[in-house]
């Protein structure tokens, strides 16, 4: 339970969001949907990133 606390805020923004997007797609959501929860939960992160744009979260995902 600890190591898995620990292994969430060791988790990268870039290792978020490529999990999140899998997660999401696998729940049969659109990217359209997926990214735009994706930004909405960005910001509470342990250490939140800087505001990313649609085209930044595109390419952490698909490269």
């Amino acid at each position: 339970m600890v190591l898995d606390v620990l292994a969430y805020f060791d988790e990268t923004t870039e290792e978020f969001v490529r999990r999140r997007h899998r997660e999401l797609q696998s729940g049969g959501l659109t990217n359209a949907d997926i990214f735009e929860r994706i930004t909405a939960e960005l910001p509470y992160r342990a250490v939140a990133p800087p505001e990313l744009s649609l085209r930044q979260l595109r390419r952490i995902v698909y490269g």
